[in-house]
């Protein structure tokens, strides 16, 4: 290989390795989201055993159910949605609407259920919402969403369960 060879492929790599950090860091804005800095913890192997593995996905490696998939979509009783790994209330049915993405939608989530971080992965940088007592990932919230509030907190049926009155 020659030097100019050499010098292309490394700053190549230098880049593609950049970029890859750029989108896949997350950057907190309200509280931490380390595991740590929550009320409640567990290892992988804890979650594990208390979750589906597709709630093990969704709460614990930041995934994303596919559009349509949850039935608590179209779940329109009275009642209150709930963190599926810590049960801790997120959302009372009352701000729930039909947002005709495929995800539960509301408008505003119960006063201290959630917090935010920055979410700089898929090559977009979006407001990630995660439960403020086990740190499980949620969703996101948008600016795009009904009064009185304008926000859509776009939630993973996966991440919730249905409690209902």
């Amino acid at each position: 290989m020659n030097k100019r060879s050499f010098l292309r492929a490394s700053a190549a790599a230098s880049v593609t390795i950049g970029l890859s950090n750029y989108f896949s860091r997350r950057n907190t804005e309200d509280m931490a989201t380390a595991n740590s800095d929550f009320e409640i913890t567990k290892t992988d192997r804890e979650w594990q055993t208390l979750l589906t593995p597709e709630q093990f996905r969704v709460l614990r490696q930041h995934g994303t159910e596919r559009a349509g998939t949850s039935p608590l979509d179209k779940q329109y009783g009275k009642g209150t949605y709930v963190c599926a790994g810590c049960e801790l209330p997120l959302f009372f049915s009352e701000t729930k609407y039909n947002s005709g993405t495929g995800w539960p939608s509301f408008y505003a989530p119960i006063e201290g259920a959630i917090g935010t971080s920055i979410d700089r992965s898929l090559f977009m940088t979006r407001v990630e919402v995660h439960c403020s007592r086990c740190g499980g990932h949620l969703g996101h919230v948008f600016k795009d969403g009904p009064k009185p509030t304008g926000q859509r907190y776009c939630m993973n049926g996966a991440a919730l369960k249905f409690i209902p009155e």
